[in-house]
């Protein structure tokens, strides 16, 4: 093809490629910048614009002077060239795009600019070490040149081009081809005047010649469901106020976190409580929900509020466990900036804030991940490695280094730009074997013929020490369902380095003797006492989660048998003694007030059930435990040392009682506790006591202000050296029904 037509236009008829000119028009050119833009040739420059449907272009300098016209390159190609002699023409140029008489574009030509990623952040990605990789891939309100627009970047090393389309081009795949950098496989492009709240996708070019849409990996915002186009955010303009909560943080240890009280409220932000106000879903935004959820949290003597997963999610219905958007708080309950907002005043009320984190699996959704671009790239290409077929989800390919990168980047991204004070790792046992929830031919062995996921295993390692590293002080916690050992040993000594586990089998194990009839309870006494033979094999959190309430497991209330009030009094022991358990603290919403119903993501909790006085007086127990727990180092400091911990009795099955102490810091205010998981009252009982001294009931589940019988020891008892249970000191007390009694006591030296 010719242009044709004098000296000038015969310059740049010299200058163009056609091959990439054709490429351009049909949309499958990877590196536009070599053809767009302005171009030094010979002792002269080149113009050349890509803008389909335009009827005129001309270019002027940044002060809209030396104002010149373009000539299209065949009619309606919607290619304009021109060239000019002389370098009269600086980079900050100005394209004046005219599409009829009066509709006039003025912009900054996009391949006027260079690239905002250096080579050095390309070999970093590669690596899977760059952790602030998410500064340069996604989408960035920034000025450059004195030129205000959005830099765009994203990975899809198998596309043949990428475009972004958006809002703001009339979703038109034309106009904003990206240029591929090197030989990684990141595209990029920077778009004036596009700024923060503009929605956008990339239009991907698959190798196969098909045509996807794609949500942004890295974007920070997405349209509200069933929409799912990615939306620029500026996440620089929030004013944080916890500089001190922040500083103070950065000092704590991995060692000191273990000795803190950590009593976990574990919230779905969606249904813990919603609006009456006619609204579809009724939801909170997430500064509404700071104010009511803080002041709540404070009133219970929680410490830690963890949310259910709050990254970008397309199902209601997957509670936030099946991410499309990693990197974006969900638009549900508002912006990024009102999520900071959230994290922000929690800070301010001195409650930290744990998320659900999902790097396990994702789903299928046609413009989320999954083959995106054209082949499996964040996914393992091999089915036996790369879905779950029990979930209906994809497994990330871990072995790959910018998927490696891509999740380290994003724990440290919340951890960092929201200051999110811990990420609880959902599902980790999915991702440590290979065969997890497979049938045999359904899965692949791993080199060593093991089921062991070696790749995932040195993505969690790598992870723990980087987040150490990086933003000491926050806590990383597995939920690991098996017996896999050193969990939560530090990574460099061959652990996977988390700073706590879930405690799954304490979980399954209690929950299944408090469900059966006390008078069968003897023959199982082991599930209530084996908890301790590994109590201090890993760093444990006793968890009373979400996924006990679910799926027709039934309410925790109406886990446990008899009538009304025998639920209730077992209910009340179990938190007791869940209370004395070595390991810290978490409750799942609604359970602190025993609702009835099971939990579901589409109602509020039964609020008005505070109304009934078994209820309020249930949520008052679990106060005066919290309060307790708090008060009381005995219940934490030692939660991971044998000391703090220690039996005085743990054999009596026929009776279905066990007493233990709890030991703290020092020797003042320890703490014995006595449990009964009958309903039979122990009228005038001995039992052993690991000191001589007085003994104090600071509290007991039956109580008749928790709505117990009101079976209480108010008198201080003083240990009499009688030998009971292996002990030479004892006391004489009346247990009641169903019951958790607590006494203090401070240690003496038996003489």
């Amino acid at each position: 093809m010719s242009i044709g037509g004098g000296f000038m236009q015969e310059k740049l008829d010299q200058w163009i490629n056609w091959v990439e000119y054709d490429e351009l028009l049909a949309g499958c050119h990877n590196a536009p910048h070599n053809i767009l833009g302005l171009h030094n040739f010979g002792k002269g420059q080149v113009f050349t614009v890509y803008r389909p449907e335009a009827k005129q272009i001309f270019v002027t300098n940044a002060k809209g002077e030396q104002k010149v016209e373009l000539e299209e390159v065949g009619e309606g190609s919607g290619f304009f060239g021109l060239y000019v002699d002389g370098k009269k023409y600086k980079s900050d140029y100005l394209l004046h795009i005219y599409y009829g008489e009066n509709d006039v574009v003025v912009t900054a030509d996009p391949y006027a600019f260079e690239p905002q990623i250096s080579s050095d952040d390309l070999y970093l990605f590669a690596e899977g070490k760059h952790y602030q990789i998410y500064d340069k891939l996604g989408a960035h309100p920034m000025t450059i040149n004195g030129v205000k627009g959005t830099y765009f970047a994203v990975w899809a090393p198998h596309a043949r081009a990428v475009s972004v389309v958006g809002n703001f081009n009339m979703w038109d795949g034309r106009l904003h081809l990206m240029r591929t950098l090197e030989v990684s496989g990141v595209y990029e492009i920077f778009i004036p005047g596009v700024e923060p709240g503009a929605v956008y996708k990339y239009q991907i070019l698959t190798r196969k010649g098909d045509l996807l849409m794609k949500s942004d990996p890295y974007a920070n915002c997405a349209e509200m469901r069933p929409d799912n186009a990615s939306v620029v955010a500026d996440l620089r303009g929030f004013r944080w106020t916890d500089r001190k909560w922040m500083t103070s943080r950065r000092k704590e240890t991995r060692d000191s976190r273990r000795k803190e009280p950590i009593a976990i409220y574990e919230v779905h932000p969606g249904s813990w409580r919603k609006k009456d106000d006619g609204t579809e879903d009724g939801f909170y935004n997430y500064r509404e929900l700071a104010v009511e959820l803080a002041a709540y949290v404070k009133e219970m003597g929680y410490t830690h509020v963890e949310l259910m997963g709050i990254a970008e999610h397309p199902f209601d219905g997957s509670w936030g466990y099946q991410v499309t958007g990693y990197y974006a708080p969900t638009r549900r309950y508002g912006s990024p900036e009102d999520f900071m907002y959230f994290v922000d005043y929690m800070h301010s009320q001195g409650i930290s804030v744990i998320l659900d984190w999902v790097p396990a699996h994702f789903p299928k959704d046609a413009h989320g991940l999954a083959q995106f671009d054209g082949q499996a790239l964040y996914e393992h290409p091999d089915k036996r490695r790369g879905e779950h077929p029990h979930w209906g989800t994809l497994i990330f390919n871990y072995k790959k280094k910018e998927v490696e990168n891509f999740l380290l980047a994003n724990g440290l991204f919340w951890l960092k730009k929201f200051h999110v004070d811990g990420l609880r790792v959902d599902a980790v046992a999915s991702m440590l074997y290979l065969d997890y929830g497979k049938n045999d031919g359904e899965w692949l062995p791993n080199e060593k013929g093991g089921n062991e996921n070696f790749d995932a295993i040195h993505l969690l390692q790598h992870m723990n020490q980087v987040v150490e590293k990086e933003e000491p002080g926050t806590m990383i916690i597995a939920e690991e369902s098996t017996a896999w050992a050193g969990v939560t040993s530090p990574a460099q000594m061959g652990g996977l380095g988390f700073l706590f586990k879930w405690n799954m089998g304490w979980m399954n194990d209690f929950l299944e003797y408090m469900h059966m009839d006390p008078l069968f309870r003897g023959p199982n006494h082991g599930r209530l006492t084996f908890s301790l033979q590994y109590a201090y094999s890993e760093n444990f959190i006793q968890v009373l989660s979400h996924d006990e309430v679910v799926h027709g497991k039934g309410s925790m209330i109406n886990k446990m048998p008899g009538e009304l009030d025998a639920k209730f009094a077992n209910l009340r022991t179990a938190y007791g003694f869940m209370y004395g358990h070595p390991g810290k603290k978490l409750l799942f919403m609604g359970q602190e007030f025993a609702q009835f119903r099971e939990w579901s993501e589409a109602r509020s909790l039964d609020w008005n059930l505070l109304g009934e006085e078994r209820n309020h007086q249930m949520q008052d127990y679990v106060k005066a435990l919290n309060k307790l727990y708090q008060e009381y180092d005995a219940l934490y400091a030692n939660d991971f040392d044998p000391i703090g911990f220690e039996w005085m009795s743990c054999e009596n099955a026929d009776m279905s009682v066990v007493t233990f102490v709890r030991r703290g810091s020092t020797a003042k205010k320890q703490l014995l506790f006595l449990c009964n998981f009958t309903p039979v009252t122990r009228e005038d009982m001995l039992f052993g006591v690991p000191c001589p001294g007085t003994y104090k009931e600071i509290l007991s589940s039956d109580e008749e202000r928790f709505g117990g019988t009101g079976i209480v020891n108010p008198k201080v008892l003083t240990a009499k050296e009688e030998p009971c249970d292996g002990r030479n000191y004892s006391i004489r007390m009346t247990l009641p029904p169903l019951s958790v009694t607590i006494y203090e006591y401070d240690y003496r030296e038996n003489k």
